[in-house]
């Protein structure tokens, strides 16, 4: 990236493991100073229960040849947001980034339980961590974002619009309902924001090789394929570096205003950046689970990374 985002300021909320982790990284290689928020840090661990912390993201963007610093911040809590904006403000003036990655969600989910049966209070957790929290960010980070030109939004969420656009069965209703409400969200923020010449997206990863996700198949990112013989769709599955470098890409795309209101995936960015994963390929995730995984065909990636 060429240090393409010197002088620029970012924050990546929920930037503890996995995508937000990644594009944290690929933001500060790229020059840009990024605030790292979440609520697991070396001392505390959220409900979430890994290992990652959001002091282990800073010393990967250490590592990386950038600049950070990490926040502990319940998104759920206005209070704590408000102390956050106010923090970068003073420091700052200003913020030209948001990634919103906050989720956390996932120990929630209760595989293919119809609403009646799936347990209330998850459903609404997962409501809250995948809406509540995006909006209660929105509306104390925004005010600095539109001070600069160029500002720039991003709303991880699972999934592309058009995958979306039916019930991804097999899930249940409020995982559903919080992961595809990141389009509208992106569509509402991008309006709101174009008067001041600001952009929002919606930004899905493929199926991410995650820290939980490698946990889950019992391999490392090293070995990864040793999970073929299980799972072989996994064959088309993506290091959540690919994500982090695409949309550094985005962030560094003086023209990114072109794609606002849009939800983009990570396999879409690649090919109009030219981004390659970790292993050189290209993985086209949501295109290979629609035409070959959910139609029934063989597990083959060629031609899909």
């Amino acid at each position: 990236m060429n240090q393409r985002l010197t002088g620029r300021v970012a924050l990546v909320a929920g930037g503890t493991r996995g995508a937000s982790r990644a594009i944290a990284v690929e933001l500060a290689r790229a020059g840009a100073f990024v605030y790292v928020t979440g609520r697991t840090t070396e001392e505390n661990r959220s409900e979430v229960g890994r290992p990652e912390t959001i002091d282990g993201t800073v010393r990967l963007i250490e590592r990386a040849g950038g600049k950070g610093v990490a926040i502990r911040v319940d998104h759920l809590r206005p209070e704590q947001v408000r102390a956050l904006a106010e923090r970068i403000d003073a420091e700052q003036g200003g913020l030209d980034i948001l990634v919103d990655g906050l989720w956390g969600g996932d120990g929630y989910l209760e595989w293919a339980k119809p609403v009646w049966e799936h347990s209330l209070e998850a459903s609404l957790r997962m409501i809250r961590l995948g809406i509540d929290a995006h909006i209660i960010t929105s509306h104390h980070l925004l005010p600095l974002l539109i001070r600069r030109p160029g500002g720039l939004v991003v709303e991880l969420t699972d999934g592309t619009r058009e995958y979306n656009a039916t019930f991804r069965k097999g899930t249940s209703l409020a995982f559903y309902v919080a992961k595809a409400a990141a389009h509208h969200v992106a569509l509402a923020e991008a309006e709101e924001l174009r008067p001041h010449g600001g952009t929002a997206v919606a930004v899905t990863p493929g199926w991410l090789r995650s820290e939980a996700m490698l946990d889950e198949f019992g391999v490392t990112e090293e070995n990864w394929r040793d999970a073929l013989p299980g799972q072989p769709h996994f064959c088309v599955s993506e290091s959540p570096t690919f994500v982090g470098r695409t949309v550094a890409a985005l962030a560094a795309d003086e023209d990114h205003g072109r794609f606002t209101g849009e939800t983009l995936s990570s396999g879409w960015l690649a090919q109009v950046y030219g981004i390659d994963d970790v292993d050189g390929s290209r993985p086209d995730a949501w295109r290979y689970l629609v035409e070959v995984a959910d139609a029934g065909k063989p597990a083959d990636a060629t031609g899909y990374r």
